[in-house]
């Protein structure tokens, strides 16, 4: 990794090495395991179809997310089992 001005790192990898890593990737990102879901699984699994309500979850904290950037945030898939398991028993 290179330091240049202003803190700016750049990492350089051999194309064979990105591609196995972008790879990887996108496995973690499509298996079961992977513990982050996007908007459109997240409200699939609290079975609700208003942007309005899951917008409120968000905001409220009921259910963990992540922005990664301007437009795209992800959804810890163990905070929403177990905000449907706590809503079960209320």
């Amino acid at each position: 990794m290179t330091v240049l001005g202003n803190n700016i790192n750049i990492i350089c990898l051999e194309s064979e090495a990105l591609k196995s890593l972008v790879r990887q990737l996108a496995f973690e990102l499509t298996n079961e395991s992977y513990p982050w879901i996007d908007e459109k699984e997240a409200m699939k699994m609290l079975r609700i179809t208003s942007k309005t309500t899951f917008q409120k979850y968000r905001e409220e904290g009921v259910i963990d997310s992540r922005k990664i950037s301007s437009k795209h945030i992800l959804y810890r898939r163990q905070s929403i089992l177990d905000y449907i398991e706590n809503a079960k028993h209320e």
